[in-house]
């Protein structure tokens, strides 16, 4: 995508006066340029998805991989976990394992830019007349889909283990906002580490970071449960949050559990911390990818 046009006069030398570099009324506007950047995004956007469309077997994997891991924690362990209030397990970490599956998407938006980076096709972005925001904003389109695609896997293996909501379906569908929302600000952070890292092969040390995050937090066992400075941090996890806000939202078992400022204004937390994450992150991947090639 240009940014103008550069004509020549007879001689062969550049005319000024339609260079928008030398013109400033030739510039592109920040319209021009709002629009140069969704254009480019939805470009790069259709790249990954053509990607997937030829891998289906790896997507596949990737949105049965929470439902494993439901299917075991439910029917393996379930029975012997006590929900503080009552209620099954199932119910209760149904809500839970929505978040951990927005968690676990840093690793795809991880494996994707680093795998790009390595093999030059960065580089190759970043020589091409299109935007410099592009490349990040059609990565997040095209995560955000997989986790809409994600997410919806999960409700309906929900339903089919007997979870339910109980709260209406506007309740519900604001908690599945939420869960978006924190996704929208995890896909940063992948974005960000994905550009800083050495390549895919770091995938390791981003699954170090992701696994004690989720497990850390209120998804798959109460803080209550928990030593008591360990709880703490639990409620305090931006995970928590989110998941305690959605078990609220749904009227699923457990919600009540807690005692914290965190626990009792979860709803207003998992709309802070992702707003807080996304502040960070993203102002931080863009200026990373225009820095790369410096």
């Amino acid at each position: 995508m240009t940014t103008g046009v550069t004509r020549t006069r007879p001689s062969g030398s550049p005319d000024p006066a339609l260079n928008p570099a030398t013109n400033p009324a030739l510039a592109p506007t920040g319209a021009h340029r709002l629009r140069w950047v969704f254009a480019d995004g939805a470009t790069l956007t259709g790249r990954a998805l053509a990607h997937w469309a030829r891998r289906p077997g790896e997507v596949l994997l990737g949105l049965l991989f929470p439902v494993m891991v439901v299917l075991m924690m439910g029917y393996l362990f379930g029975g012997q976990m006590d929900v503080p209030g009552g209620g099954t397990y199932r119910e209760f970490i149904v809500p839970g394992m929505f978040a951990m599956t927005m968690l676990f998407g840093i690793e795809t938006t991880f494996a994707a830019i680093a795998g790009d980076a390595a093999k030059g096709v960065t580089d190759r972005f970043r020589a091409m007349p299109m935007s410099s925001s592009a490349v990040v904003v059609g990565r997040g389109a095209a995560d955000m889909l997989h986790s809409v695609a994600g997410l919806a896997v999960m409700v309906a293996c929900g339903l089919l283990i007997g979870w339910r909501w109980h709260e209406g379906p506007g309740r519900a569908l604001a908690a599945l906002g939420l869960l978006l929302l924190l996704r929208f600000a995890l896909l940063w952070v992948g974005v960000y580490l994905g550009l800083v890292a050495g390549g895919p092969e770091a995938i390791v040390a981003v699954q170090v970071l992701v696994w004690p995050v989720g497990f850390l937090s209120s998804a798959l066992i109460a803080p209550s449960t928990m030593p008591g400075w360990l709880g703490a941090i639990a409620e305090w996890n931006p995970m928590s949050a989110t998941v305690t806000a959605c078990r609220e939202l749904f009227g699923s078992p457990g919600a009540a559990a807690g005692g914290s400022w965190a626990a009792e204004h979860a709803t207003t937390m998992a709309v802070v911390w992702p707003l807080l994450i996304a502040a960070v992150f993203l102002p931080l991947s863009v200026r990373r990818y225009r820095a790369m090639g410096r």
